[in-house]
């Protein structure tokens, strides 16, 4: 019995051990797809930029009509990335989450950017041996003490998309 209890130990320690240098690994990969993402942007490269999302991937920008499949980010994307300037995003802060089966990450991240202190945050899926970007979230970040201003600012223009989007139901 001894014995038996013995080598379950060993071998759940182990398994423990290969999942957690697994998500070591995977969290390594991670990091380094996101930050070559944000290098492709900043470097206003377009092929790698667009290369380390899935086919079907969905970007979601801060203005509230941003919300675009990989055709339609590329489209508007072009543009900035033919000026030979795109955008500059470096991480602050990111942390990254896995399901069960260890093929699907999930991210929040920091970054400084032009527009100040955002987030980012989204979704990541293993694909053969290579991590690429499913869905991805921009947000602005608001001090909770300036919410107020913020809203003013905005109220106008949200309540005329509010309207838009209620009249679509």
């Amino acid at each position: 019995m001894k014995i038996l209890l013995t080598v379950l130990v060993v071998v759940t320690l182990s398994r423990c051990k290969s999942i957690m240098e697994n998500q070591s690994i995977s969290k390594a990969n991670i990091n380094a797809t996101l930050n070559s993402w944000h290098k492709a942007a900043a470097d206003a490269n377009y092929n790698d930029y667009f290369s380390l999302m899935t086919d079907d991937a969905v970007f979601i920008g801060t203005d509230a009509t941003e919300n675009w499949n990989k055709i339609a980010f590329q489209a508007y994307s072009k543009p900035h990335f033919d000026k030979g300037k795109a955008w500059n995003f470096t991480t602050l802060e990111r942390h990254i989450y896995f399901d069960k089966t260890g093929k699907t990450a999930w991210f929040d991240e920091l970054l400084n950017t032009q527009m100040k202190i955002c987030r980012g945050s989204g979704v990541l899926v293993k694909i053969g041996t290579e991590w690429k970007i499913k869905q991805y979230v921009l947000s602005m970040t608001i001090p909770n003490e300036n919410s107020n201003e913020v809203v003013k600012v905005k109220s106008t223009l949200d309540d005329a998309l509010i309207q838009t989007l209620k009249s679509k139901q």
